[in-house]
Order: structure tokens, then sequence, then C-alpha cells
């Protein structure tokens, strides 16, 4: 509910299209630093005091965004009911299909519950799209993806994430798992990928400025292909500093995409359409995480050897980001067309 909402204020608060650009890329930063951090904080807390205690991290945090709060002024108000079938349909469906990947991938597709898991979920999305297609107040108008912003930004968003937390998920297990590294040493591998992201953040909406999101977009999805296609000579013997080197163009890649990809939405659409266009990405970057990981995990579950299925993972991942990559170009060179109605 958060992420959504914080975009809709940056929209809200900044109308110039010039200086909503550097907002948007700062607001990137803040997730930059977030997951630069996460995997030590949480490496250094699991190896000293137990797992359990990662989830009080959001505790100091949330009381300071609180307290940051009070001092934003009060946003416009659009009267909307809460599509209850919308909701429930959506997270049965993600649920269905997250537990029968998992599921399959660990017993196979054949086994019963996996069957009935994955017929939930086609049940459940199309129960969905119904409802959004029907409902007087659908909680994801589709008149919003006639614009192909829109319909380009949410599978762009979708693979960006499939991409990079599918391919965190592999690495932790193989420098844990593998090779023997404690979780902190494992997170601690991850700070080379995630160092540079915020200044690359910046100059994303630099060069977006300068000659449009689409350049600092594709760019940033070959130099994230690029990076998952360098992973593919890793073996059970590379070093594991030359293993943290090597992702860092995945990182690189998916930080100047990003905030391009956000701003180039936000222009696409009305303002009081921001808080639903930025929901409808950011839950299309959380799917494509979830997904990566069910089925990544199915394929190192299912493959003969961990390298054997780390590879796989990692040509899909490759070949996902080529072809959003192609996609991207399709889109004006200004990113700025609306809906094409």
């Amino acid at each position: 509910m958060m992420m959504p909402a914080s975009l809709a204020l940056v929209r809200q608060g900044f109308p110039d299209q010039a200086k909503r650009a550097r907002a948007i890329a700062v607001w990137t930063v803040g997730g930059a630093v977030a997951v630069a951090a996460g995997p030590v904080l949480g490496g250094a807390l699991t190896a000293s005091v137990g797992w359990r205690c990662i989830f009080f991290v959001n505790l100091p945090a949330g009381l300071l965004a609180l307290a940051l709060l009070t001092r934003v002024p009060a946003s416009p108000r659009l009267p909307a009911r809460l599509d209850v079938v919308g909701q429930v349909t959506a997270v049965v469906a993600m649920g269905a299909l997250t537990y029968g990947v998992i599921e399959g991938g660990d017993k196979g597709f054949g086994w019963p519950p996996v069957v009935v898991s994955l017929l939930v979920a086609a049940a459940a999305a199309a129960a969905f799209f119904a409802a959004q297609a029907k409902g007087a107040h659908p909680m994801l108008p589709l008149p919003l993806f006639r614009s192909r912003v829109v319909a380009v930004s949410l599978v762009v968003g979708f693979m960006l994430n499939a991409a990079y937390y599918g391919g965190v998920f592999i690495f932790s297990l193989y420098l844990q798992q593998e090779r023997g590294q404690s979780a902190l040493h494992a997170g601690l591998m991850f700070i080379p990928m995630t160092a540079l992201v915020a200044v690359v953040n910046l100059a994303s909406a630099k060069l977006a400025s300068l000659f449009g999101p689409r350049l600092p977009m594709v760019a940033g999805q070959l130099i994230g292909a690029a990076g998952l296609l360098a992973l593919l000579t890793v073996g059970p013997h590379t070093n594991v500093w030359v293993v943290a080197a090597l992702m860092v163009p995945v990182g690189l890649g998916g930080a100047l995409t990003v905030p391009a990809l956000t701003a180039m939405l936000l222009d696409a659409v009305p303002a009081d359409r921001a808080g639903t266009a930025s929901a409808v990405l950011n839950t299309g970057r959380q799917v494509g995480g979830a997904i990566a990981v069910a089925a990544f995990g199915a394929l190192l579950a299912g493959a003969d050897t961990f390298p054997a299925g780390m590879r796989w993972s990692m040509l899909i991942a490759t070949a996902g980001l080529v072809l959003t990559a192609g996609a991207t170009l399709t889109l004006p060179r200004d990113g700025h067309r609306g809906a094409e109605a």
C-alpha cells in the first residue's frame, strides 16, 4: 500500500515534469539504499541475534515515516468503493499460482495439489478480470492498458524485478549452500552490486531529461542482460569476489531503468490516476519478483545439479530482459504519450 501512495505523493508534490523526474530519482535512491543495507543488516542480525529480529527493523523506520507524514499537505480525495471481489480474486490467483510453481518444482507438476492450485489460480484470474471489466468501481481500470506506455511499463517492471530478485535469490543460495558462506558473509557479497545504485539512479534522471526516458530504459535492460550472461560463467569454484563483481551490472541495469520507467509512466497518465498507475507498476514488479523466486526455485529443485539450475534461471532472465528492451523501443522517444484510445 505504501509504495504506490508514496509515488502518488511525489506526483502531487511536483507538478513540473523535470522536477518530478528528479524527485522520482531521489525516491528510487531510498529503495536503493535499503537494498544495499538489507542483506548486510539482515545477515548481521541473523548471525548475532536471530532471524526474527529482521522484522523489528521496520518499527523505527515506520515511526520516522509517520512523523514525517505529519508535515505533508493533505491529499485530494476521490470517492471510490473498495473492490472486494477484485482484491480477493487477485490474492487467491497470486497465492495459488506461487504455491503451484514452488510445489510443482519440488514434487512435480502432476501432483494433485499442484494441479488443483494451478486450476484455482486460473479460475481466480479469470474472475478477477471479469470483475474489473464489469465492476462499477474496479481496483484496476482495464482502459488504463490502452496506453502503450502503461502496458510496456508493466511488462518491463515485471521482468526487471524477476531478473533482479530472482538473481539475488539464486546467488544467496549459491553463496550459502554451495560455497559455505555465512548469512553475514553472503550479505556482504551483494554490496558491490548495490554500492553504485544510488548514483546511477540520479544519473538515470539526468539522461532521461536530456534524451528522453527510452534511452536509459533500453540501456539499463541490456546492461542487466549482459550481467546475467556473465554470471553463466560462475561455477562451483569461482572466487566469491569475482561472483560479487559479476553481479554489479545486474544492479546497475536496474538502477538505470527504474527511475526513467517510473517517471515515464506517471507522465503518461492524468494526475488523478497517478496512484492507480503506480500501484499497477509496483504490483507488476512485486509479482515478477515472487514468480521468479518460485520458478527459479523450481528449476533448482528439478535440475541435476545446482549450477545447471542456476544457469537455466540466468538464461531465462536474460531472454526476458532482451525481449522487454525490444518492447521499450516501440515507445515514443520522449515517452510522454498518454492513452491511445
